[in-house]
């Protein structure tokens, strides 16, 4: 019955792994799926204010929703905003785990540590790194009070792990153990590679949203130098795309939180 019990444990936990790649599948088109819903708002927001066609009597200018040379422009626009945006946030990222850390403001702990907190630490990394077979990553220790940690890099043998003080200094031995095998899991299943990927793409959504800003300041300052029948419609666009720019940034991270579950 014992050996019948694993069994039937190991094949539930293939099934629920099975099961948690085929979600996370899911997630990642739905994310795809967001960005496509982010140019689609986009285009529409500039279509709404961009005249297009023949004048009207009177002379105003007409408006209409589709434009099809408008619409590439805004595909390839989109495209080359996110595109650069993660690209430069992925290559601030080339340094691996350790430029991470650092950039969370992460002080490295000497493996020969003489802190008696951080020498428990250093002590139970090791443990898990010889339980999983793998290198012991640096640690990096993050000033903050919370019980918090953090595993980093595209590889497991460039990773690091990150651990707040408060984790350090208010968890048991075993409770460390256990936040330490969490982490070591990230390592060994590559969530960490995703994970940076996912902030490069974040930072590009979140490029839109700068975007946004810019145009709303820079519009904002000429209003006063233009005349009350003069259309400025700068302002009002800056505020279109900093609104879609922050929504696409929320239910980026509302994907990429479903993905590390």
């Amino acid at each position: 019955p014992g050996r019948l019990g694993a069994e039937i444990s190991t094949m539930d936990f293939f099934e629920h792994q099975a099961q948690a790649r085929r979600r996370t599948a899911r997630l990642v088109f739905l994310f795809g799926m967001a960005v496509v819903t982010l140019t689609a708002a986009i285009y529409l927001a500039i279509a709404a204010f961009m005249p297009y066609g023949p004048m009207v009597e009177g002379g105003k200018p007409s408006y209409s929703l589709w434009n099809p040379e408008l619409l590439l422009w805004v595909v390839v626009g989109n495209g080359l905003v996110i595109g650069c945006g993660s690209l430069v946030k992925t290559l601030e990222l080339r340094g691996g785990g350790a430029e991470i850390a650092q950039m969370l403001g992460g002080r490295l702990v000497h493996p020969e540590t003489a802190d008696p907190a951080e020498r428990r630490l250093m002590n139970v990394v090791e443990e898990m790194a010889i339980a999983s077979g793998i290198a012991r990553p640096e640690v990096y220790v993050l000033e903050d009070e919370s019980i918090n940690a953090f595993a980093a890099g595209f590889k497991p043998s460039e990773a690091v792990i990150g651990v707040t003080t408060g984790c350090v200094q208010l968890l048991s031995r075993d409770e460390l153990q256990a936040v330490m095998a969490h982490e070591f899991s990230h390592i060994l299943n590559g969530d960490m590679r995703m994970n940076i990927r996912l902030i490069g793409l974040l930072n590009g959504i979140l490029s839109i949203a700068i975007i946004g800003r810019i145009l709303l300041e820079t519009g904002s300052s000429r209003l006063g130098h233009r005349s009350r029948n003069d259309r400025n419609p700068l302002p009002a666009l800056g505020i279109v795309l900093v609104v879609v720019g922050y929504i696409g940034l929320f239910f980026g991270r509302w994907i990429k939180s479903a993905i590390s579950r």
